[in-house]
């Protein structure tokens, strides 16, 4: 009787386990059968009708729905990079001090506190940086324009010579992505390192090393893939932010590199925030159409993550 229950348990739970996975890929195939449907209408029709249908689509003036796209994928790669180069030394440094040099106590209470940070909706980050955060940014987007102007990205308008004034900028909304993602990279880096063999970290402090050297020989190595897969998650998240960007972007359409000079750059996400509550069907559908390059471009980052991390699984610590 026991054996027979057992068996069926067993069963049972392969079987729901198996049901709990299939419907990812049901539930990732109806989002993409969603959005192809909602989008194809703008995708199939011709741009001068669509245009005669949707006001903020200018063929005329370069902002066809094709030509809006490609802008929106710049920027919102671009803010997102942006922002992972800024997010990604910082977290993996708070994640090593709280994995190997903090007391426990500390190490648990900033722990807590990093968790506590991922919590945070991104409306309030949003508000945060645009009412307290700009302004203290405002004098060294001076100071740079001034020293480092030279440099593409930091060039001044070439019409006043200074930077954006209002500090509405890319560079504000890539610095305001970052603290965002700080805390989900920190947080799975963390547990990461944690997982790293205490055998290995002895058997390199007993050869001499130093803690850094032990970290360097010894946790790197077994985190990298761990460390590359929490990046590209926070990349996710960063690709996919709609309201902080919203709320402080001033936004524009181009391909500029320069990230100090407002109304140069957008996201698809903010774009589709800013016109979805006045759009017809057309315009709608020209949005989800934007939604699904989104879609593609998550995608295929998580895919990529998925490919790097898949690589050194076996030898480090991402399984």
């Amino acid at each position: 009787m026991t054996t027979h229950g057992s068996s069926f348990a067993n069963t049972a739970f392969t079987g729901l386990t198996g049901f709990a996975a299939s419907l990812i890929l049901i539930l990732l195939a109806a989002v993409a059968t969603f959005l192809i449907t909602e989008a194809w209408p703008a995708l199939t029709e011709g741009g001068t009708f669509l245009a005669s249908k949707v006001d903020w689509i200018r063929p005329e003036q370069g902002e066809s729905l094709v030509q809006i796209i490609g802008y929106l994928v710049f920027g919102t790669v671009l803010i997102s990079a942006i922002a992972l180069l800024i997010a990604t030394p910082l977290s993996v440094g708070i994640a090593l001090f709280i994995s190997h040099y903090a007391p426990r106590r500390l190490a648990a209470g900033l722990g807590y506190l990093i968790d506590l940070l991922a919590a945070i909706p991104s409306v309030v980050y949003g508000l945060w940086g645009a009412i307290v955060l700009i302004p203290v940014l405002q004098p060294f987007y001076q100071w740079l324009g001034h020293y480092f102007g030279w440099i593409p990205l930091f060039t001044p308008d070439p019409l006043t010579g200074v930077v954006s004034p209002t500090g509405r900028v890319a560079l504000s909304a890539a610095i305001v992505l970052a603290i965002m993602i700080v805390p989900i990279i920190t947080a799975i880096t963390r547990e990461v390192f944690l997982q790293t063999p205490k055998l290995h970290e002895e058997a390199a402090l007993a050869m001499g090393a130093t803690r850094w050297e032990m970290i360097r020989m010894a946790v790197f190595p077994f985190g990298r893939s761990g460390i590359i897969g929490a990046t590209m998650l926070g990349l996710g998240r960063a690709l996919g932010e709609t309201m902080a960007v919203y709320m402080i972007l001033s936004v524009g359409l181009s391909y500029s590199f320069n990230i100090l000079q407002s109304g140069e750059h957008n996201t698809i996400a903010s774009y589709i925030a800013g016109q979805f509550p006045e759009s017809n069907s057309y315009g709608v559908s020209a949005l989800i159409a934007m939604g699904l390059a989104l879609f593609i471009i998550t995608l295929l980052v998580n895919i990529l993550a998925r490919w790097i991390v898949s690589r050194r699984s076996e030898f480090s610590g991402a399984n």
